[in-house]
């Protein structure tokens, strides 16, 4: 039967959009099973979601980069093959800082992945059709999620963490067959020299960044996020005069797609850490079991995978700014309601928090993507592309990051056990309070971006 080239094209998006946001949900849900056979803390166990991000955030920019020069197909294809290698060697991990190195692998792949894929959708569907194809290539991904923390729980209960990763392998191999069917290849940039200094500045002040926020309150702390800002001030500044930068920032002179990344760096920094949070409350405080925590959790991405094609179609017909705006508004009531969480929470409080979240963050990712993509001219899909991937993984770290702090700040190296619950609970409420100012935040910011060009 003949498939046109743009639903080949949706089901190669879909497949590879999927892996990733289901390896890095289930792994949340084997964090206190990772923990006991390692006897791990709860900052270490942090790094295992963090180092991901923070691999994914330095390699995105310079992957695009490559991208644009030598083929934005090729890198696509390398960075699935490269995934799955890297799943595979997950299960062979011996301790937590294994893993943490294999995971690092993981990201730096999946920004091979991540920092090509809405510009090769931007770059076959047109701007009347661009939202729904993104709101269904943001579905896999949301499946994912929702996979993640079902299967997950299941795979730890029964088989152990290791078989989570075991379970990438046959995907990635799968999409790496169907991805070399992909027709057509994208090179805007072929011939140009890739920034080596500019990538090397970047990686070095994210890097920098993040240390810095991770040894919070430790004075160090403070010199090295002052050293990561004044790198990524720098960085701006040099990139904004070579011939040929990692990342154009002059895009960001349009002052509607800043907002919009804005906006996302801000729903992706509340986004991130929900699961690592409630999946340790609902195992530690509240005693379920691996899978049952599972089954809770995945109340949110079953929302956004249900809304988020409505969501996108939506904004083909409504400005994006304004669907995305309610997204916002629908996860700062969110997040506000679990600032309330505490011992006595009832599990219908906590499923009705994670339908608004599932709701809010549906109607915002694909609408606002659309939003970005449509702020720029086609020359800069490749750009655009990077930088909103760039952003929601920052907003991810960063998140990750501000959690990581709290824990330190409420809880020190202390384990999660019962003597250090209620500290873990005003961790966990200290945190989504701060959720909830940022998203309304990022309401106003998604709101108040214009059209192209304004």
């Amino acid at each position: 039967m003949f498939i046109s080239p743009k639903r080949y094209a949706l089901i190669v998006a879909i497949l590879t959009s999927f892996l990733t946001p289901f390896v890095a949900s289930s792994i949340n849900i084997a964090l206190p099973s990772i923990g006991t056979e390692f006897t791990s803390t709860a900052i270490l166990l942090g790094w295992v979601p963090t180092a991901y991000l923070l691999a994914l955030a330095v390699c995105l920019v310079p992957f695009g980069r490559i991208a644009d020069i030598y083929g934005r197909k090729r890198i696509f294809t390398y960075g699935i093959i490269m995934f799955t290698i890297a799943s595979f060697l997950a299960t062979l991990s011996s301790s937590v800082e294994m893993l943490i190195v294999f995971r690092v692998l993981q990201g730096a792949s999946s920004a091979m992945i991540f920092g090509n894929l809405f510009a090769i959708i931007a770059s076959i569907f047109p701007s009347g059709e661009r939202g729904k194809a993104l709101g269904i290539t943001i579905t896999g991904a949301f499946l994912g999620l929702f996979l993640g923390p079902v299967l997950g729980g299941f795979l730890t209960g029964y088989f152990g963490w290791r078989s989570i990763f075991l379970f990438n392998v046959p995907l990635g191999i799968l999409a790496s067959v169907a991805v070399t069917r992909l027709e057509g290849e994208w090179m805007e940039a072929s011939g140009q020299k890739f920034d080596i200094p500019g990538t090397v500045l970047l990686g070095g002040s994210l890097i920098t960044l993040m240390y810095g926020i991770s040894i919070l309150p430790n004075t160090w702390g403070f010199y090295f996020i002052f050293m990561g800002l004044t790198g990524l001030i720098l960085f701006y500044f040099v990139e904004n005069r070579i011939k040929s930068p990692v990342l154009d920032v002059k895009v960001f002179n349009n002052w509607s797609f800043t907002l919009y990344n804005i906006a996302a760096f801000i729903s992706y920094c509340s986004a991130a850490p929900i699961i690592f949070l409630l999946s340790l409350y609902l195992q530690y405080v509240k005693g379920l079991d691996p899978q049952w925590a599972g089954i809770v959790l995945s109340v949110q991405p079953v929302m956004m995978t249900i809304f988020s094609p409505l969501a996108g179609k939506l904004s083909d017909i409504i400005e994006p700014r304004k669907v995305a705006a309610l997204g916002m508004v629908f996860n700062t009531i969110g997040c506000a309601l679990f600032a309330f969480l505490g011992e006595n929470t009832s599990t219908i409080t906590i499923v009705l928090g994670l339908g608004l979240l599932g709701l809010g963050f549906a109607l915002f990712s694909s609408p606002n993507t659309n939003a970005i993509m449509s702020s720029v001219e086609s020359r800069l899909y490749g750009v655009a592309s990077t930088t909103v991937t760039t952003m929601r993984v920052l907003g991810q770290m960063s998140g990750m990051g501000l959690v990581l702090l709290v824990l330190v700040l409420v809880m020190g190296s202390s384990t999660i056990n019962p003597v250090d619950y209620s500290d873990f609970i005003n961790s966990v409420s200290i945190s989504f309070t701060i959720f909830s100012i940022l998203s309304f935040i990022g309401a106003l910011a998604a709101l108040a971006g214009r059209k192209k060009g304004k």
